[in-house]
C-alpha cells in the first residue's frame, strides 16, 4: 500500500553514507560554480555524462575512486579537497541544517518535497536559508512550541493535505473485517477483538489495577513488545477498551513496527511513531464505524429540514457511545463523499475547578479557517457553542447543540455542531467536541437544516484579545492585540499624511 510504503522515507538523512553523498555533491557544485561552469561544461571536460554529474550534485550517487580523480583534475583541486567532509566556510550553515533533528526527522516526502531539490535550494544561499530555519526554531521556542507540539502540527498538516481521508487504510480495515467475519457496528464486542489479538497476533492481554500508583492511575494501556503483552487499565469503559484493542489490531495488520507503547503519550523517539499511531487509530475508527453505513445515515441526517439536537444524539448512539469517535469519523468522509472540505474539528477540555478552556485536538481541512488553537494563553471566545456547553454541563450529562457562528472579523459563517460530556476517564474535567462547516452555496444545498429557524446566528470572535465585538457580555480580556494592531495602523496613516504634506 502507498501509505505503508511512505514509512521508508524516514531513514533518508540519518545514515552516514547519505550525509557523505550530500556533502560531496555540495562541494562539487561549489567548485564548479567557482569556475562559472555549467554541468555540460564539466561533463565535456571530464567525459562524464551530464545526468550522472547531476545525480552526484544532488546527493543521489557517490562517484568511484577513478571518477573522483577525473573531477579533481578538471576542477584543479586535490582528491582530498573533494572527499573531505569538511565544508567551506560558506557551506558551514548547511552542515548545521543537515545534522539537525529538523532535517533528519521531518518527512518532507510526505508533503511532496523532493530532498534533492531542497538541498539544491539550500546550497544556493546557505546562510539565508539557514537563517530562515533558525528563525522558525526561535519562534517555536518563544511561543512554547516544543518538539511534541511541532511534530503534532506537522502531523495535522499531513492529515489536512489528504483531507483526512486515507482510502488504503479504509480498504485494509474492510479487508480485515471480511477475513475475520466481523460486523462493523456498535455491537462489536471487546471479547472478539481480544480473541483476534491472541489467536492471530499471539498477544497476551491482562486487566490491571493501576490505581495503586498515582502516576499510572490515568494510564489507559501499556504494551510490552518483548512479550507481546498488553496491559489494560481495569477502569476502562467498554468504548475505550474496544478502541484500544482495535488500534492494536491496526498496528499489527498494517505492520507498523515503530509505535508508542502507551495509549497516553509519554514520549516518542521519532516522527514515525506519531505517524504510525495515527494510521493505527484511523484503522480502529474504520473498524468501529462502517464507512458505508455512516455515509447513508449522515445523508439522511443532512436531508432533515429542521435542526433537532435529539436527531444528532440518536445518530451518534446508532454508531457508538463515544461522541468523540463519531465526530472524528465524520471528518474522514465529509470531504471525500459529500464534497465538504471547508470544515474544522475541535476538542475542548475544561476542569471543574478552573475557568480555563484548552483546545486538546484540532483539525482543519482548509487552513484559512478560524478558530485555531494558540499557545499564548489568550482567551477563546465564550460565545462558541462548544465553550458555552462546557460551562452549562451538569453532572453525568451529555449536551448537544448547534449554532450559526458568524466570525465578525473574518466575515464568514459556520454551522457549528457540538456535543459535550464529562470525560469518562478523568475526574474533574469535561470535554466538548465540535464540527464546524463553512456555510456557502454548496453546503447550504447539502445540509437542509442549515437554514432552520431553530438555529441561532451568533457573532463570535477567535480570542478576546483579538476580537472587535466591543459590547460582548462574556468577554474575558480586553482586545489588547487588536488595539495594538489598530494603533500601529493609525500611526502608519499619520506618517503617510505627514509625508504627503512635505512632498
Amino acid at each position: 500500500m502507498r501509505i505503508i510504503a511512505l514509512i521508508s522515507i524516514f531513514d533518508f538523512m540519518i545514515a552516514e553514507s547519505s550525509y557523505i553523498r550530500v556533502v560531496f555533491g555540495l562541494k562539487l557544485k561549489q567548485y564548479r560554480q567557482k569556475k562559472n561552469w555549467s554541468l555540460q561544461d564539466l561533463a565535456t571536460k571530464t567525459g562524464l555524462s551530464k545526468s550522472y554529474l547531476n545525480e552526484i550534485e544532488n546527493g543521489k550517487k557517490y562517484p568511484k575512486h577513478d571518477k573522483i580523480i577525473q573531477l579533481s583534475e578538471a576542477l584543479q583541486c586535490t582528491f582530498d579537497d573533494l572527499v573531505s567532509t569538511k565544508l567551506d566556510k560558506s557551506l558551514i550553515p548547511i552542515n548545521d541544517v543537515l545534522q539537525s533533528d529538523f532535517f533528519k526527522e521531518i518527512p518532507l516526502d510526505l508533503f511532496g518535497i523532493n530532498k534533492s531539490n531542497l538541498i539544491s535550494i539550500i546550497s544556493e544561499a546557505p546562510k539565508k536559508v539557514t537563517a530562515f530555519i533558525n528563525a522558525l526554531i526561535e519562534i517555536s521556542q518563544n511561543y512554547n512550541l516544543g518538539k511534541e507540539r511541532f511534530y503534532f502540527a506537522v502531523m495535522r498538516s499531513f492529515q489536512e493535505l489528504y483531507d483526512n481521508h486515507f482510502p488504503e487504510i479504509e480498504d485494509a480495515a474492510a479487508e480485515f473485517a471480511q477475513e475475520n467475519q466481523l460486523k462493523l457496528s456498535k455491537d462489536l464486542k471487546s471479547e472478539i477483538l481480544e480473541q483476534l489479538l491472541r489467536e492471530t497476533f499471539d498477544y497476551t492481554i491482562n486487566s490491571v489495577d493501576f490505581s495503586q500508583d498515582y502516576a499510572l492511575n490515568k494510564l489507559r494501556s501499556l504494551f510490552i513488545p518483548e512479550k507481546k503483552l498488553l496491559l489494560l487499565n481495569n477502569r476502562l469503559d467498554n468504548n475505550q477498551k474496544v478502541f484500544i484493542l482495535a488500534k492494536e489490531i491496526g498496528f499489527n495488520y498494517l505492520k507498523l513496527a515503530s509505535r508508542p507503547n502507551t495509549y497516553s503519550w509519554l514520549d516518542f523517539s521519532s516522527f514515525e511513531e506519531i505517524l504510525n499511531n495515527f494510521y493505527a487509530s484511523y484503522f480502529a475508527g474504520c473498524l468501529l464505524i462502517s464507512k458505508t453505513e455512516l455515509i447513508e445515515k449522515t445523508g439522511e441526517f443532512f436531508d432533515q429540514r429542521e435542526w433537532n439536537p435529539q436527531n444528532l444524539d440518536s445518530l451518534i448512539k446508532h454508531f457508538t457511545d463515544s461522541p468523540e469517535t463519531f465526530y472524528y469519523r465524520l471528518t474522514n468522509i465529509l470531504s471525500s463523499e459529500f464534497g465538504i472540505k471547508d470544515l474544522f474539528y475541535l476538542c475542548f477540555v475544561k476542569k471543574d475547578n478552573s475557568d480555563k478552556i484548552q483546545i486538546l485536538k484540532e483539525l482543519h481541512l482548509n487552513h484559512q479557517q478560524a478558530p485555531h488553537s494558540n499557545n499564548t494563553n489568550e482567551h477563546y471566545c465564550r460565545r462558541w457553542i462548544a465553550v458555552k456547553n462546557l460551562h452549562h454541563l451538569k453532572e453525568n450529562e451529555t449536551l448537544t447543540d448547534a449554532q450559526i457562528s458568524h466570525y465578525k472579523d473574518q466575515s464568514v459563517s459556520y454551522l457549528v455542531i457540538s456535543t459535550s460530556q464529562k470525560n469518562p476517564f478523568s475526574d474533574g474535567s469535561n470535554r466538548s467536541y465540535c464540527l464546524g462547516i463553512l456555510l456557502n452555496n454548496q453546503t447550504l444545498k447539502k445540509i437542509s437544516f442549515a437554514t432552520s429557524s431553530q438555529l441561532r446566528t451568533i457573532e463570535v470572535g477567535v480570542t478576546c484579545e483579538s476580537c472587535s465585538i466591543r459590547d460582548c457580555e462574556v468577554r474575558q480580556s480586553p482586545p489588547v492585540r487588536l488595539d495594538k494592531e489598530q494603533f500601529n495602523l493609525d500611526m502608519k496613516k499619520s506618517i503617510e499624511k505627514i509625508r504627503k504634506s512635505l512632498i
